[in-house]
């Protein structure tokens, strides 16, 4: 059995190289075109370039989405998008569109191409299909069972990709039109509204101008809104199943966001493969999964059958327990200070958790606040402010530092 890959999502340049040092294998991340993540930051072919040297430079890979769903006017720029990718040093394209995997094909003909999700792969007749057209992975459709899974393995040689963790779509992988009608943003094309998440209501033909609410008290329902997906306690199955990929979602999710779900797939990966058969998710990393903004969470389509509880009927909101409130940017052994930028309001006498890229967690006071010229502070109230504070050894550059929610234990 083959360890599989750990797929991280980059939504900008510093997401991308924070989810490499928590310990990504590889990242998946959309140009300024062609990808469906419109409003996320996105990266230019120079920042293209630079992660590329950074994760190369690592022993890791850059994957960039290609995987709209192109109308005509979109054609003529894509033959030179590609080659900038391909010179940029990507190590592969995800396509979704027939049109654009043929066009890939033709001039950058030794690039690897993945198939997206967005191209619905649910069957091992079409993952042989695409195998002939000269994929090198498929990246299969969310809503296969494991049982599925292992099936399309059995008859085909490519390597499979599978969404582990993240938010659930509740169009069918991806390919959603409730964004066009609503709003006019084409979902299929990098726009989506997330119309899904919006409280609906029943309107009826011959009743004009009448609403009727579709709950079962005064929040309103939510009847598109899916849970998070969330397959950490069935790692032994997807490797048994000869999954070569684990892919998180999430391009347009927070720094903390990324680097706590990467650390806490990584550290569940490497547990997992040294003893699958007596593996069992640590609370500890469960407690991670809790830390970050998220829905609850659903095993999807991989166990069984989708049922209502798999569903969120009163919000659309996030739930955490714990937020993001500083960045390390540097320890000096010498004064024993520790350099923080700052991202969330946070005051002296506080205590606080580290995360490394490591994956260590430990717990620290903030105390001896100085500001930039090393004028003592008691609080820093500024976005992105940087400071100095009495350190501690463990707290390497681009660790998080964390406020844990009142009723979450401290370490």
């Amino acid at each position: 059995m083959k360890k599989p890959e750990l797929l991280a999502p980059a939504g900008s340049l510093e997401k991308g190289k924070l989810a490499l040092l928590y310990g990504a294998d590889a990242i998946y991340l959309g140009g300024k075109a062609f990808g469906l993540r419109a409003f996320a930051a996105n990266f230019s072919l120079e920042e293209i370039r630079e992660i590329c040297e950074f994760a190369h430079a690592r022993g890791k890979r850059v994957y960039v989405t290609v995987n709209i769903f192109p109308h005509n006017n979109d054609l003529p720029a894509l033959p030179g998008y590609l080659r900038s990718l391909e010179a940029a040093g990507v190590d592969a394209l995800l396509i979704s569109d027939l049109g654009v995997w043929s066009i890939a094909r033709e001039v950058i003909p030794h690039m690897h191409l993945h198939v997206s999700t967005q191209a619905n792969t649910t069957n091992y007749a079409t993952v042989r299909a695409w195998e002939k057209l000269g994929a090198s992975r498929v990246v299969l459709a969310r809503e296969l069972s494991l049982e599925e899974i292992r099936q399309i393995r059995r008859k085909t040689e490519v390597e499979l990709e599978v969404f582990v963790h993240g938010a659930m779509c509740i169009s069918y992988s991806g390919r959603c039109l409730l964004s066009n009608y609503f709003t006019g943003r084409d979902s299929n094309r990098g726009a989506c509204a997330q119309v899904c998440r919006w409280e609906f209501s029943l309107t009826e033909k011959n009743r004009p101008g009448q609403s009727f609410d579709v709950a079962e008290d005064e929040r309103g329902t939510y009847i598109l809104n899916s849970k998070d997906l969330c397959l950490m306690d069935y790692l032994p199955q997807l490797m048994e199943a000869g999954v070569s990929s684990l892919k998180i979602e999430g391009r347009m999710k927070s720094i903390h966001y990324v680097c706590s779900v990467v650390a806490a797939y990584r550290q569940a990966i490497d547990a997992c493969f040294a003893d699958p058969a007596h593996y069992t998710t640590p609370k500890v990393l469960k407690n991670e999964l809790d830390k970050v903004s998220h829905r609850p969470y659903t095993t999807g389509f991989a166990v069984h059958r989708t049922e209502p509880e798999d569903q969120v009927y009163t919000t659309s909101s996030y739930e955490q327990t714990a937020d993001f409130v500083a960045l390390v940017k540097g320890y000096d052994s010498v004064t024993d200070r520790v350099t923080l930028e700052q991202r969330n309001n946070l005051k002296q006498g506080q205590e606080l958790e580290v995360l490394t890229p490591s994956g260590e967690r430990f717990s620290w006071v903030l105390e001896d606040m100085q500001d930039a010229e090393g004028q003592p502070i008691t609080v820093a109230p500024h976005a992105q402010m940087v400071f100095t504070a009495k350190g501690d050894p463990r707290m390497e550059a681009w660790a998080l530092v964390r406020r844990l929610h009142p009723k979450e234990k401290k370490l």
